[in-house]
């Protein structure tokens, strides 16, 4: 599993807000049957203020789609959709926000 890969949500309870989780969990810690995600979604209703650096914009299979770094949660491998691309190049912008969100800088 790659750093940054994007998975389809197979939740059909938040596949509709949510259709994409992003692995920002390190390559290093690839033996572990968890993995930590970030959700992307389309909604903006989502971000209540424009908060560009803690929920940065993407572009993903020619859409956009906010980060929502405040949905970070680890999920079971197993849990992962079909691999649906990489977020690789947005590699930088994910970790500030991530860093935003626990440190506030």
């Amino acid at each position: 599993m790659a750093q940054f890969a994007v998975y389809r949500n197979k939740n059909a309870r938040t596949r509709k807000t949510y259709p994409f989780l992003v692995d920002i969990q390190s390559d290093l810690l690839d033996v572990l049957q968890t993995r930590a995600v970030i959700p992307l979604s389309k909604e903006p209703s989502l971000v209540t203020k424009p908060m560009a650096r803690l929920f940065p914009k993407v572009e993903f299979e020619g859409e956009g789609y906010w980060v929502i770094t405040t949905m970070l949660a680890g999920i079971a491998r197993n849990d992962l959709g079909a691999h649906a691309g990489s977020l690789e190049p947005e590699r930088y912008r994910i970790l500030d926000a991530v860093d935003f969100l626990l440190a506030g800088f």
